[in-house]
């Protein structure tokens, strides 16, 4: 089951359930918030929800997406009440990736940082169930404000050296009203960064990830499936310039995803009652990895099978902000 939140033909939010394929509309319930906020008044899974509820006229999910009618899968009154997050070197691939970046920087006869930081996932990051392994690295993205709806622009700010996808899965969260987080599912996502910021020191890495994201179309409900395949490419006007296949789930990472939740989790600042949570998991594939550029212009494309449609959204550079520091 896949649940999207989108703005119907009325100009009004709705939220779509999809089910082997059809897509309707959920009787009475407009936001994911609110599906979530009734499911667990009412101790519930969101299905027997959706159930009770009951389901309504059908939804063409494809035609909304392309009227860029679809809405991030799960969002806040407040985007300051949004934290949007991330895990890093989770995967092989960002792992090789990182550490092309950083090889000429470190003596070729011991490991870079990225790969210890790598290693000690590989040793310790899928503890026994319950247990708590080795924390990953984490970074912040920003809050609610940096959230692109699926085919919307990512502005690359006018100071930045690079703008570079990330195709990688997310998690969706909100924290009840006991403090404590509860997932609702799970979405594509764009990681979006900047990769030659980074490679000038890997200390640079906070500035590199404070860049805006997209999350979507649709969140898929339920466990995340061990292997997930999918596949990220480069339009460039109609020309397909670069793409690859990525590779992402447990059987594919370094980490547990529930280690990865509760080194997020464990610090009281995240567990604050009524916030939502976007976290990504890490990335397998880039196509700076590959030497590639992006350009003005070009459409970033993210797709994998269970999560229904892709996550589209074209690069575009933003104008130098006027900011004036007054002092009182």
């Amino acid at each position: 089951m896949r649940l999207t939140q989108i703005v119907d033909d009325s100009d009004k939010r709705a939220l779509v359930v999809t089910v082997r394929g059809e897509s309707r509309l959920v009787k009475g319930l407009r936001t994911m918030r609110d599906l979530a906020t009734e499911a667990l008044g009412e101790g519930a899974p969101l299905r027997k929800i959706i159930a009770d509820r009951g389901i309504g006229k059908p939804v063409n999910l494809a035609a909304a997406l392309k009227e860029k009618r679809v809405l991030i899968p799960l969002d806040h009154d407040d985007p300051a009440h949004i934290h949007v997050t991330g895990t890093g070197l989770t995967h092989l691939g960002s792992a090789e990736g990182r550490d092309k970046m950083h090889r000429a920087l470190a003596d070729a006869t011991t490991l870079t940082d990225s790969m210890k930081m790598f290693k000690l996932g590989l040793e310790g990051g899928k503890p026994a169930p319950g247990a708590l392994g080795v924390q990953p690295e984490w970074f912040y993205k920003g809050d609610g404000s940096t959230l692109v709806a699926p085919g919307g622009d990512l502005v690359s700010p006018s100071f930045a050296l690079d703008g570079g996808e990330e195709p990688e899965i997310v998690g969706l969260y909100l924290i009840d009203d006991d403090g404590q987080p509860v997932r609702l599912g799970f979405a594509l996502g764009n990681e979006f960064s900047d990769h030659v910021m980074e490679r000038q020191n890997y200390l640079y890495l906070a500035h590199s990830k404070l860049r805006p994201t997209s999350v979507g179309p649709e969140l898929l409900v339920g466990d995340l499936p061990a292997d997930v395949r999918g596949a990220s490419r480069i339009r460039r006007g109609k020309a397909v310039v670069w793409e690859k296949p990525f590779a992402s789930g447990e059987h594919n990472m370094s980490h547990a995803i529930a280690n990865l939740e509760a080194h997020h989790f464990k610090y009281a600042l995240f567990r604050q009652p009524g916030d939502v949570h976007v976290h990504f998991f890490g990335a397998a594939t880039l196509s700076f990895s590959d030497g590639f550029r992006a350009e003005k212009g070009d459409v970033f494309e993210i797709e994998s099978e269970p999560f229904g449609l892709p996550l589209r959204n074209r690069l575009t550079i933003g104008k130098p902000d006027k900011v004036k520091l007054r002092v009182l």
